[in-house]
């Protein structure tokens, strides 16, 4: 090692006194160090845009070639045109809803009206993403409460571990529709509440997203916990360190890649089966959207549920990105 260190050194090293040979390329420095970037840059950007205008070329090209019972498919415009329309309806509510405030305001100033009541108005397209988005932040919150705690006991007790794994294994592949009776009739026989904090809906839904998304983040936390280096533990035992900070200073900081990667998986899951959750159980969410469209069967449905689709893809993408980022934030500084 010490012989080659040395040869690397040498070759490294300036060499005083010597000319580069004829024809050696230099590296870019100046201008050309930016245009090397910038082409770089433009790869990385180009590629992904001309794949998303190509689709959207084929989508428009063969939309028109497949018929359905509420006519042609729509094609890209369509689609778009129905966005735009869903925004409108947006703004509309919006200001219905301002204009029922503002009455009530003044009938209960005037006497005429001697208490207030809530906007009653149908949730638009935005609210119907926004209450999806607190389900699922809900269900995913509860899911890494228990699975990090879980996945630790497993990962440190081999004991345990074997103990709950047959348990894993039979309850990962449970589909959520299988979860859905199980989880209202328990609801329904536990919120009783003529006026409940949180509606049924919005809890049934919950609790499934966190019966289906736990168990990525509970596997991976026991892997992550189990393939800690050893010695490191060993150490924990001669400072005589306690549990909690053997805890918080070598176990977590080992592991947190580990479990970070398995809350990235349990989030993409947890997205996947709310929009089968908010069917079934009617939460005012994109999947009740959804349902609601396709059975309204009006000549709109169709592109409104297209739309919907690429809605409920971007914000997957969007927080997926968004658990990435706050992964290099929480483990800049994780080593040990």
């Amino acid at each position: 090692m010490i012989e080659e260190t040395s040869v690397a050194s040498e070759h490294s090293a300036p060499s005083q006194g010597k000319t580069p040979p004829p024809g050696a390329a230099s590296a870019p420095q100046g201008p050309g160090k930016v245009q090397a970037f910038l082409a770089g840059k433009g790869k990385a950007i180009l590629a992904p845009v001309l794949g998303v205008l190509a689709f959207i070329g084929l989508w428009a090209a063969l939309a028109p070639m497949v018929d359905t019972s509420l006519g042609a498919l729509p094609g890209p415009v369509e689609v778009a045109e129905q966005g735009a329309a869903l925004f409108h309806e947006w703004q509309a509510s919006n200001e219905a809803k301002a204009a029922f405030y503002e009455a009530q305001d003044a009938r209960i100033a005037a006497g005429t009206q001697a208490m207030a009541f809530d906007y009653a108005g149908p949730p638009t397209f935005l609210d119907q993403v926004t209450t999806s988005l607190e389900t699922v932040a809900l269900g995913f919150v509860l899911a890494t409460l228990v699975a990090v705690p879980v996945g630790l006991a497993a990962g440190l007790s081999p004991l345990f571990n074997a103990a709950i794994n047959p348990l894993i294994q039979i309850m990962k592949p449970v589909s959520p529709l299988a979860w859905l009776p199980i989880v209202t009739m328990v609801v329904s026989a536990t919120i009783t509440s003529a006026d409940p904090l949180l509606a049924k809906s919005f809890v049934i839904s919950a609790i499934v997203v966190t019966l289906c998304s736990l168990w990525p983040t509970l596997i991976n936390t026991a892997v992550g916990t189990a393939s800690i280096d050893k010695d490191l533990l060993n150490v924990g035992r001669v400072l005589k360190l306690g549990t909690f900070q053997k805890l918080t200073k070598l176990v977590l900081p080992s592991a947190l890649p580990y479990i970070f990667t398995g809350m990235r998986l349990s989030l993409g899951v947890g997205w996947m089966v709310l929009i089968a959750a908010e069917m079934l159980a009617q939460n005012p969410g994109l999947g009740k959207f959804v349902w609601d469209e396709f059975q309204n069967g009006s000549s709109q449905s169709l592109a409104r549920i297209m739309f919907a689709v690429i809605v409920i893809g971007l914000i997957g993408f969007l927080l997926d990105r968004l658990m990435m980022t706050l992964q290099n934030l929480v483990s800049r500084n994780h080593a040990i």
